[in-house]
């Protein structure tokens, strides 16, 4: 087992890091190198190595001890964990299908006789490379449709689900905003004053924003945004109570040109909600930003898989060598360290998370910091258990055998008697990803997580306890929360039950 097991990460070590210099964008390996090529590449040398490592050191098997085989048929014999374990382990496999399930970029394209990839490849095909008039990115539900329709021998095959989680809406309503006599600004269809974005486009490319403005009470405030004909953003202008504080240049192009291009008058753009809808592939329906659910809750949960790796490797890491080293050397150290602990226990942690937030800009909230933030409190926890339970296993006679054989205390520590409190860690480790899923959609939910390039439950939750008229929205996201913690409680449950030391100890 260890020999294939160290065989496949070499294999998709080398697939991830030739595929990505190749180009191409392959399912779940693509994900290492949405920080930068240097860190995928660095992660996949790393696997490279490891691999290797394992497979000339780590001997051909693993050879579990009759105890641990003992507490795994147990596991197995509490059928609701083990088949929870089981559905949960599909779910995962799903998530790191990618692409190939759900996007808006199609699987393959023939075109005239020419074979494309497009959901597989880092390359952006343009519109007019399939035949559509416009340059930007093809709109590959659209190509089937008018491929489909004119009876072409052309043909694509898209995703089960042909929405991007995120920033994918089709059927728009465009609404002018204008201001009026006492200085504020309305939607033409309202009477109160308009709180919300606004936004004006390229008059010569009417999908390409060129202003995004924000309202409260028909006041221009907060944060207004300029982006040049391509989409990237050019101008950053903070505004107060309808006065305009600072604007910043954030490329190479004059003010007098941003402000001389033609655009479309002010207009605000609403995405009514729409029911489920088999024929445009709205299986779950759409939420008041036009945006998929189904889409929005795929990839809301591999957003909570990515979290939930990051932050048990840390937060364990941590919690365990310092519970540990707490538990071992006592005196001093211990005491310093518990008051640390004491101070930092103490802290609000929502509070901390709205300074960071309140500092950081929206593209700067990433998965990494937003979880490392999680992980800064994260850690106390464990170190409890650890100690307490390195304080007992320090008192037993294999301990006081290996210091006079010479034992160093890092070998003590992590080779003698970690392995001996392990199954106070194996037991946590499911609450502690219910946990970072909780968390997670509750910072969402308040407004203090990820930007909107994130798909995210807590958000859509949120938007669908704003529109209660659509029952679809707030329903699809409770029920996917309830059967995930459902799942992971269960599997902790019974994880709980087959490591308890008590020998006499059923699940009933």
């Amino acid at each position: 087992m260890l020999r294939k097991l160290s065989i496949l990460l070499i294999v998709l070590s080398l697939i991830g890091g030739v595929s990505h210099a190749y180009g191409w964008a392959l399912p779940s390996l693509r994900w290492f190198f949405e920080f930068g090529d240097v860190t995928g590449y660095m992660v996949m040398g790393l696997g490279f190595i490891l691999g290797v490592a394992l497979l000339v050191f780590g001997g051909k098997d693993i050879q579990w001890k009759p105890m641990t085989l003992r507490k795994f048929q147990r596991f197995k014999s509490i059928r609701r964990g083990y088949y929870a374990l089981i559905i949960f382990s599909g779910l995962v496999i799903i998530a790191m299908l990618d692409q190939a399930v759900v996007g808006k970029r199609a699987l393959v394209v023939n075109y005239q006789g020419e074979w494309y990839f497009p959901a597989f490849q880092q390359r952006q095909y343009a519109g007019v490379d399939f035949g559509q008039e416009n340059e930007s990115e093809a709109n590959y539900r659209e190509l089937k449709k008018s491929w489909k329709s004119k009876g072409s021998n052309n043909w694509v095959l898209m995703p089960p689900v042909p929405w991007d989680p995120v920033l994918d809406s089709q059927d728009l309503v465009r609404i002018s905003v204008e201001k009026r006599g006492d200085g504020k600004y309305y939607r033409s269809d309202q009477s109160k004053p308009y709180s919300g974005n606004a936004y004006t486009h390229y008059e010569e490319k009417p999908e390409q924003r060129h202003m995004m403005r924000r309202f409260r009470q028909g006041v221009q405030m907060g944060r207004s945004d300029g982006y040049d004909i391509n989409g990237d953003p050019v101008i950053r202008e903070i505004w107060d109570q309808g006065e305009m504080i600072s604007r910043k240049l954030l490329a190479d192009l004059s003010e007098e040109e941003f402000d001389q291009a033609r655009s479309t008058p002010l207009e605000s753009i609403l995405y009514p909600a729409l029911k489920p809808d088999l024929k445009n592939a709205h299986y779950l329906g759409t939420d008041s930003r036009g945006w998929d659910i189904l889409a929005t809750l795929y990839g809301g949960f591999q957003v909570v898989l990515k979290a939930a790796v990051i932050y048990l490797a840390a937060s364990y890491l941590i919690g365990l060598s310092v519970g540990c080293m707490m538990g071992y050397f006592g005196g001093k150290f211990d005491m310093i360290t518990q008051r640390f602990i004491e101070v930092l226990a103490n802290i609000p942690f929502l509070f901390v998370v709205m300074i960071i937030n309140n500092r950081l800009e929206p593209e700067q909230r990433t998965i990494g910091v937003i979880v490392g933030v999680m992980c800064i409190f994260s850690w106390i926890g464990m170190t409890y258990y650890m100690r307490t339970a390195t304080y007992r296993e320090k008192a037993r006679d294999y301990v006081a055998a290996s210091k006079l054989l010479g034992a160093s205390a890092f070998r003590m520590i992590f080779q003698h008697i970690l392995p001996n409190v392990i199954s106070t860690v194996v037991t946590l480790i499911p609450f502690s990803f219910a946990a970072v899923t909780t968390a997670l959609t509750a910072l969402d939910f308040i407004g203090f997580g990820l930007p909107e390039n994130y798909p995210s439950w807590g958000r859509t939750l949120s938007d669908g306890v704003s529109n209660l008229d659509a029952p679809w929205i707030v329903s699809s996201v409770f029920a996917s929360m309830v059967i995930l913690l459902l799942l992971i409680t269960f599997i902790g449950e019974a994880v709980r039950e087959a490591f308890d030391p008590k020998k006499f100890t059923y699940y009933k």
